[in-house]
C-alpha cells in the first residue's frame, strides 16, 4: 500500500515536469538571429565590393587584357551578379527555401574567392612576368588560365545570387516569427534601416580599406583578406542555424503570372463588353479588389467566371487555376507590365554610374596625393560617390524638406516621378563634367609629351569629384525614387519583386554598357589610329566616349518624360500621395 501510494504521488510530479517541456518548445527566430544575418550580408558585401574597384588593374597588368576586354569582362561579371539574385529569389520561393539558398550562396561565394586568390598565389595560374627590357616577350593568358579566372567570377556571382536574393526576406521572417503583430511592424522598419546601413557601410569599407590593402600589400594579401571575410560571413550564418525560423515554400509569384497569361489565352473568345462586372469576375477571399482595371483589358478574361468553371465549395478557389484566376492575380501582372517603361529609363542612369572601370585608369594617371606621403588609391575614388549619396539623403530628408515646408507654410515634397526625372537630368550634367575633365586631362598629357600612355599627368584627380558628387546626387534622386516607386505602385504581395527590380536594371545596364563600348571600339578603331577606348588613354578619346554616354542620357531623359505622361498619376496621387506617405515616414523616422 505504501509503495502504491508512493507511486501515485510520484506520477503527478512527473507529469508536471514533462508537460511544460512538450507544450513550450524553444522558440525560433526573433531578434537574436538578426546579427548573424546582417553579419553574413555585410561581410559578403565587403569581400565582393572590395574586389571590384582594382580588378581592371589586375586584369590589364597581370593577365595583360586590353582595356576594352577587361571592361567588358567586368561589365558581364557585374551583370551576372545583379541578375542572379532574381533567379535565386524564384528558386528560394518556389523550391528550396531561403535558408538553404543563403547557405548555398555563402559556400559558393567562398569557393569563388578562394579560386581568385589562388590566381595570385600559383604562378602557373597567370601569364609569366614580362622582361623589363623587352616588352615583346610578354605572353598572353592561356585558355586554362582564363578559365580558372572566369570560373572564380562565375562562382562569386552565383553565390551573390543566393545570398542577396534571400537575406532581407529571411531576416524579416525571423522578426515576424518571433514578435507579436503589434511590435513586428516597428521591428521590421528598424531591421530594414540597419540592413541598408550595413550594406552602405560595407561598400565604404570595401572601397577604402580593402582597396588600400591591395595597393600597399599587393594582390596576394589584397585578395586574401576578402577570403577571410567571406569565411567569417559563412561561419556567422551557420552558427545560428538552430535558432532560425525556416518558412515553408509556397507557390511562386512567377507561376501566378503564367496562370494569368494561360487563362486569358484560353478565354480569348469571350467578349468583355457583354459582361456584368458585379457578377462575372472571380474575387479572392478577403480581397479588396472587386473589379479589374481598364488598362490591358485583354488580361481581364483570365478572371472571368464561365458556366463550365467550378469553384471549391469550402474556400471558393478555382478547381483549375490555369483556367480561372482571381482579380488580384490579374492586377499583379498588370501592375508589373505598367511600370516596365518607367523601369527601363533607369537602365541608362545605371550606365552613367557604372563607368568606374575606365575612370580608375584615368585617375591612376593623375595626381592623387593628399599629403606628400599619402595618396588616395585610384580604386577608392568611388567612395566619393557613396559619400555624396549619403550626404544627399541626409540633407534632402532632414534639411531641405523641413526648411521648404517652413518657408511655404505647408508640407513640401517632390513626387516620385519628379525625383526620378531629377536624377536623370543630373546624370546628364555628371557625364558632361566627366567628358570635360577628361578632355583637359588628355590635353595636358599631350603638352607634357606623355603620348606613350605612361607617367602621371600634372593635374589633380580631385577634378573628377565634379562627376562623383553629381552622380551621387543623381543616384540619391533616381535610385531611391525608383525603389519607392516600385514599392508604392506594386501590390503588397509583390514586395519581393519590387525589391529586386532595381537590381535587374543594374544587370541590364551592365550589358548595355558592354554593348556601347564594343560598338564604339568597332566604329573608331581604324588602321593606324587609336580607338577612342584604346589601351593608350592619352592617344585615345575617352572624352568622346563619355560624350556618347551623355547623348544617350539626354535621349533617355526625353524618353522618361514620354513614359511618365503615358503612365499617368501614381496611386493616391493628389500631389503624389503615394510618395508623400513614404516621405512622411522617412521624415518621422529621422526626427
Amino acid at each position: 500500500m505504501s509503495q502504491m501510494g508512493h507511486r501515485s504521488s510520484d506520477q503527478p510530479a512527473k507529469k508536471t515536469i514533462r508537460e511544460p517541456l512538450l507544450e513550450t518548445p524553444t522558440p525560433k527566430g526573433g531578434l537574436r538571429t538578426i546579427p548573424f544575418i546582417i553579419a553574413n550580408e555585410a561581410f559578403e558585401n565587403v569581400a565582393s565590393y572590395g574586389l571590384l574597384p582594382n580588378m581592371v588593374v589586375y586584369l590589364t597588368q597581370e593577365y595583360r587584357l586590353e582595356n576594352v576586354v577587361a571592361a567588358n569582362v567586368l561589365f558581364l561579371w557585374s551583370a551576372a551578379t545583379n541578375f542572379l539574385p532574381i533567379v535565386g529569389a524564384v528558386l528560394a520561393d518556389s523550391y528550396f527555401g531561403r535558408y538553404p539558398m543563403i547557405g548555398f550562396g555563402s559556400i559558393v561565394s567562398l569557393l569563388g574567392m578562394i579560386l581568385l586568390w589562388l590566381t595570385t598565389v600559383l604562378p602557373q595560374a597567370r601569364p609569366p612576368s614580362c622582361d623589363e627590357f623587352n616588352k615583346d616577350t610578354c605572353g598572353s593568358a592561356t585558355t586554362a588560365q582564363l578559365l580558372l579566372l572566369y570560373s572564380s567570377f562565375g562562382l562569386m556571382s552565383i553565390g551573390a545570387g543566393g545570398i542577396r536574393s534571400s537575406a532581407l526576406a529571411f531576416g524579416a521572417d525571423q522578426l515576424e516569427a518571433g514578435a507579436s503583430s503589434k511590435t513586428s511592424g516597428n521591428l521590421l522598419q528598424k531591421f530594414f534601416s540597419w540592413y541598408y546601413a550595413s550594406v552602405m557601410t560595407a561598400v565604404m569599407v570595401a572601397m577604402t580599406c580593402i582597396v588600400y590593402i591591395q595597393d600597399i600589400a599587393g594582390w596576394k594579401i589584397g585578395f586574401g583578406v576578402p577570403v577571410v571575410l567571406m569565411f567569417i560571413s559563412t561561419f556567422s550564418f551557420f552558427l545560428a542555424s538552430p535558432f532560425y525560423f525556416k518558412l515553408k515554400v509556397e507557390s511562386s509569384l512567377l507561376t501566378r503570372f503564367f496562370q494569368v497569361v494561360v487563362a486569358a489565352f484560353k478565354n480569348r473568345s469571350i467578349k468583355l463588353s457583354s459582361l456584368r462586372p458585379d457578377e462575372s469576375y472571380h474575387i479572392g477571399k478577403g480581397s479588396m479588389l472587386q473589379v479589374p482595371s481598364e488598362k490591358l483589358r485583354f488580361l481581364n478574361k483570365a478572371c472571368i467566371i464561365r458556366e463550365t468553371d467550378q469553384l471549391h465549395l469550402t474556400d471558393g478557389k478555382a478547381l483549375d487555376p490555369w483556367s480561372l484566376c482571381t482579380v488580384d492575380q490579374v492586377e499583379e501582372l498588370k501592375s508589373l507590365i505598367n511600370i516596365i517603361p518607367l523601369w527601363s529609363t533607369g537602365i541608362m542612369m545605371a550606365v552613367a554610374c557604372n563607368q568606374n572601370s575606365f575612370i580608375v585608369l584615368l585617375v591612376a594617371s593623375m595626381e592623387r596625393h593628399i599629403t606628400p606621403n599619402f595618396e588616395i588609391p585610384a580604386g577608392s575614388f568611388t567612395i566619393f560617390m557613396v559619400v555624396s549619396l549619403l550626404a544627399f539623403v541626409a540633407f534632402y530628408n532632414c534639411v531641405f524638406l523641413r526648411l521648404a515646408s517652413a518657408i511655404i507654410g505647408k508640407p513640401v515634397y517632390l513626387s516620385l516621378k519628379q525625383r526620378m526625372g531629377s536624377g536623370l537630368a543630373l546624370s546628364i550634367f555628371a557625364t558632361s563634367a566627366l567628358a570635360a575633365v577628361e578632355s583637359v586631362r588628355r590635353k595636358v598629357a599631350t603638352e607634357e609629351g606623355l603620348l606613350d600612355g605612361t607617367g602621371v599627368v600634372k593635374m589633380s584627380a580631385m577634378w573628377l569629384l565634379l562627376y562623383y558628387v553629381l552622380i551621387g546626387f543623381a543616384e540619391g534622386f533616381n535610385a531611391i525614387g525608383q525603389n519607392q516607386f516600385y514599392y508604392s505602385e506594386l501590390p503588397k504581395t509583390m514586395s519581393s519583386v519590387a525589391a529586386t527590380l532595381f537590381g535587374v536594371s543594374m544587370a541590364v545596364a551592365n550589358l548595355v554598357a558592354s554593348l556601347i563600348i564594343s560598338i564604339v571600339q568597332l566604329a573608331t578603331e581604324r588602321e593606324g589610329m587609336e580607338s577612342w577606348v584604346g589601351n593608350n588613354i592619352n592617344k585615345g578619346h575617352y572624352d568622346y566616349y563619355f560624350g556618347v554616354i551623355t547623348c544617350f542620357s539626354a535621349l533617355n531623359f526625353v524618353y522618361f518624360i514620354a513614359c511618365s505622361k503615358a503612365y499617368g498619376p501614381c496611386k493616391n496621387e493628389g500631389g503624389d500621395g503615394a510618395s508623400s506617405r513614404v516621405l512622411e515616414e522617412e521624415t518621422g523616422a529621422s526626427s
